[in-house]
């Protein structure tokens, strides 16, 4: 199993049926994937769908029809569009249960950065900022280190912030973790790892709720 499909397939499991959901751009919008066909929820686009749903296969994908990160999509029976007004206030109202976000970095204070690295070209903060703020549930999806093998759990984000303790859960490719008032809390392995290792690959101190071992 690769990184990215360790990720996906454990954030799937943070998703309540039922549930408003929206993913952001990057490794969150591929969670949709692999949700079963069947699955009661209801995919929110800051650009103004609500019930987007699966990449449409060729032949039936529709120019005019594409979510806030340019890729097309198809609907769910019964979505709604509308405009990009009242889909921010759909989430300024605290009416998403759940977004699951890229990071750059996150910190032991939930504490977000995910949308500027100095010295590189970005077109904004953008929706970001209104969904880490204003979100019931935030659920990070990272690899645990950047390309370098640097750590992207850190004591503290040194990047510009989206927004300020505001992650509830990170999932990365080693681990699932909470922000708590106690710091970081190691709740399930993803892979086999002591918990030296884990420990020595994130810069944030960790407390393991249970002993060595993948979940």
């Amino acid at each position: 199993m690769s990184v990215v499909e360790r990720i996906l397939r454990r954030a799937v499991m943070e998703i309540a049926p039922g549930s408003i959901l929206n993913l952001g751009i990057g490794l969150p919008t591929q969670v949709m994937h692999y949700l079963p066909d069947d699955f009661d929820v209801q995919i929110h686009s800051e650009n103004g769908i609500l019930g987007a749903w699966k990449q449409a296969a060729p032949e039936h994908m529709d120019p005019f029809l594409i979510d806030a990160a340019g890729a097309y999509v198809s609907l769910r029976e019964g979505a709604s569009l509308f405009d990009s007004a009242v889909s921010f206030a759909m989430i300024r109202r605290a009416r998403l249960d759940l977004t699951m976000i890229g990071a750059f970095e996150v910190d032991a204070h939930g504490n977000l950065a995910n949308w500027k690295i100095p010295g590189k070209f970005s077109p904004g903060i953008g929706g970001a900022m209104e969904l880490a703020q204003k979100t019931q549930r935030i659920v990070v999806l990272t690899t645990h280190t950047d390309k370098h093998g640097n750590p992207k759990i850190l004591k503290t984000c040194r990047l510009p912030l989206t927004a300020k303790a505001c992650v509830s859960r990170i999932i990365s490719d080693l681990a699932v973790m909470d922000v708590t008032d106690q710091g970081l809390v190691v709740r399930e392995k993803l892979i086999e790892i002591s918990d030296a290792d884990l420990q020595a690959l994130t810069e944030a101190e960790l407390t393991f709720a249970t002993e060595g071992g993948a979940a």
